[in-house]
């Protein structure tokens, strides 16, 4: 038997009201939504959401500076922070260094332990999507490196977190692996 909860209703409702502005208004849809599941959640009561409900699309700085980052479109573009990294002309507090790959301390940290891993030339690699055939051994080792950092930095456990493109909430257009950890990740992350 499916079962659902107050949690379930209410992101069912959000996402089938949704619309492309920035804020969502979610009014007459919980209680559609509600209906369309009330059938299955027979094993227990359910009550209906609040008829109006406000949801923030945007909700961090971080969100912000994606939507204004706007995808450059490769190499050709400025250095980005992480080449400055670098190349040395920015400082920064590094984890792990080999002849391909940078690890760092994010100077903004979401989580106790976050450190940034990327590959030292952007070669292209400004986004996961836009990864070619022939950097397979370089996205395979920056995984490796990692998972590496996060068994030493965060030994009960780690989140790894690539954002990808506006929607995605990327704000920096060179390929980058977020480590988090030293505290309990909640669930979903977005």
């Amino acid at each position: 038997m499916l079962r659902t909860n107050r949690a379930a209703v209410l992101s069912l409702a959000a996402f089938l009201a949704a619309s492309s502005s920035s804020a969502l208004r979610v009014r007459a849809a919980p209680t559609a939504a509600f209906a369309l599941v009330r059938p299955f959640a027979a094993a227990r009561e359910v009550s209906p959401p609040p008829p109006t409900t406000a949801v923030s699309m945007s909700g961090s700085d971080e969100v912000d500076k994606a939507i204004a980052a706007s995808a450059p479109s490769g190499d050709d573009d400025p250095p980005t922070i992480f080449d400055k990294i670098v190349s040395g002309d920015i400082p920064s507090t590094k984890v792990y260094e080999d002849d391909t790959v940078l690890a760092f301390r994010d100077v903004s940290p979401q989580a106790p332990t976050h450190v940034l891993v990327i590959p030292k030339a952007r070669d292209g690699l400004t986004q996961l999507s836009k990864a070619r055939e022939d950097q397979e051994g370089l996205l395979g080792h920056l995984l490796y490196v990692a998972q590496e950092v996060g068994k030493k930095e965060c030994p009960n456990g780690f989140r790894l977190v690539i954002n990808d493109g506006k929607d995605g909430a990327q704000s920096v257009y060179h390929l980058h692996i977020h480590v988090l950890g030293g505290r309990q990740m909640g669930w979903p992350p977005g």
